[in-house]
């Protein structure tokens, strides 16, 4: 009796083999690989291997583009915010409405889009989510009321949510083990550059117009994009590999990897550690700009600066500790690291050390976005390791669990007005905690020491 392992392995009564990522993709769907033909399959594999890695070549600017239409959407906004809340005459609280909005379509949208994406393959769902998003994204930018805004930020993230989770799924089809990971760091350099220039890009566009004139941007750059995607994204999943089940398959497969203890606990680590960072995307506008006095242009500066700090640690990751350090302990690490700036955050911003001023403030945020570097892309490579079969549905989980933990986070930073930046820190220490709970508590490093998880020479 033979039985697929998380890893990319099996067992065959009682033995267990490791098969190489290049001898299972090389091999068709339901074809079963055995070692006894490990020669012609080392000789037939390379050529498909080296295809595949170019064609992953080919699209990791499209794909990076995909990761940073989120913070393209969310980012250029934030130095409007205080604008936005006296044109349209609504509250603080009410207008971070506006973000929590295209947070929870960005989730809810994964776990419709991904299953589909496993189903249909990648090119069609994505196409389709990103005209959706251009749409939305043009009537966002006329939008009379605070209500009907939020309604389409909503629409706008349901259709945005097709470029999250499928990126992630394409590279699940051409990489794995390390090489995932790595490529999950080159992935981030490159959809980071995205935070550091949409603040600056909406601090510039609030100078020559409106908040309106953001949203403007946004529909010519989701237009650029969809085009882009018709041209150079090919399809990545073959016909044989996808699933032919409906809703009740996706379901199926849903519940299956979430009993999985330890993809659970990686994607809830993930989760918790991006709902950190989001308390700081949803309150930084008016702790730094509000509380501390400083103007668009200065925020969207410091914003940059803090984002180039997730992008040089996650480029750290990549290129130097992936291979050299096991994916647990670089991971286990940057948790720790995002817990003790979130500590000492709200020791500052509740005056046990005095009246600390902006920079002390400023340089904390730096460390917990610079260690995202070291936590974002290990938790997504280490449970997506653990779904060969399910790339899709596992990816639209983690999507998932992120943004709707993030859109649960992100108004408790504003429960006490616009006076006092506790609330934020308390809300990443909090979900720091529970990030670094969930790793200890349910993957367990310590216990186990999968193949996945080996430094590679």
């Amino acid at each position: 009796m033979e039985r697929w392992m998380p890893d990319g392995g099996r067992t065959t009564e009682g033995r267990t083999e490791h098969i190489r990522p290049e001898q299972r993709r090389s091999a068709p769907s339901g074809t079963r690989t055995d070692t006894r033909t490990d020669t012609r399959t080392e000789a037939l594999a390379p050529g498909a291997v080296v295809a595949a890695r170019r064609a992953g070549l080919l699209v990791t600017l499209v794909l990076g583009g995909l990761t940073a239409l989120p913070p393209l959407s969310m980012d250029m906004y934030l130095p409007a915010l205080p604008e936005v809340t006296r044109s349209l005459g609504t509250t603080a609280a009410t207008a971070q409405l506006t973000l929590t909005a295209c947070l929870a379509g960005m989730a809810l949208g994964q776990i419709v889009v991904g299953p589909m994406s496993d189903k249909w393959g990648r090119r069609g769902p994505l196409l389709t989510g990103m005209v959706v998003y251009v749409v939305a994204t043009a009537i966002c930018a006329f939008a009379p009321t605070v209500e009907l805004l939020v309604g389409f930020r909503l629409l706008q993230g349901l259709a945005g949510a097709a470029g999250i989770v499928i990126a992630r799924a394409v590279v699940r089809d051409l990489y794995d083990g390390m090489e995932m990971a790595r490529f999950f760091s080159t992935l981030m350099l490159i959809s980071g550059v995205a935070p550091v220039i949409a603040p600056v890009i909406g601090g510039q566009v609030m100078r020559l117009t409106d908040w309106r004139g953001i949203f403007v941007v946004l529909t010519v750059v989701g237009v650029l994009l969809t085009l882009v995607v018709w041209k150079w994204l090919h399809e990545t999943l073959p016909p044989e590999q996808r699933h032919s089940g409906g809703v009740g398959h996706a379901l199926r497969t849903m519940r299956g990897l979430l009993a999985d203890r330890i993809f659970t606990g990686y994607m809830l680590a993930g989760g918790l550690a991006f709902a950190a960072l989001f308390a700081y995307v949803a309150a930084s506008p008016f702790v730094v700009q509000e509380i501390y006095g400083a103007s668009p242009q200065t925020f969207s500066l410091l914003f940059g600066v803090n984002s180039i700090g997730l992008i040089a640690v996650g480029q750290l990751n990549g290129k130097v500790l992936v291979g050299r350090v096991s994916l647990d302990r670089v991971l286990g690490v940057g948790l720790l690291v995002i817990v003790g700036a979130a500590l000492a955050l709200l020791l500052m911003t509740a005056g046990v050390f005095g009246d600390v001023g902006l920079f002390p403030v400023a340089a904390g945020l730096f460390v917990l976005m610079s260690a995202m570097g070291l936590a974002m892309p290990n938790t997504n490579a280490s449970a997506l390791m653990r779904t060969p079969h399910a790339a899709g549905s596992a990816s639209a989980l983690i999507g998932t669990a992120s943004f709707l933990i993030g859109a649960v986070a992100s108004p408790l930073v504003g429960i006490a007005g616009e006076e006092t930046a506790v609330p934020m820190a308390v809300v990443q220490l909090v979900c720091a905690a529970g990030a670094l709970a969930a790793f200890v508590g349910l993957v367990r490093p310590w216990r186990h020491q999968r193949p996945a998880d080996l430094p590679v020479a």
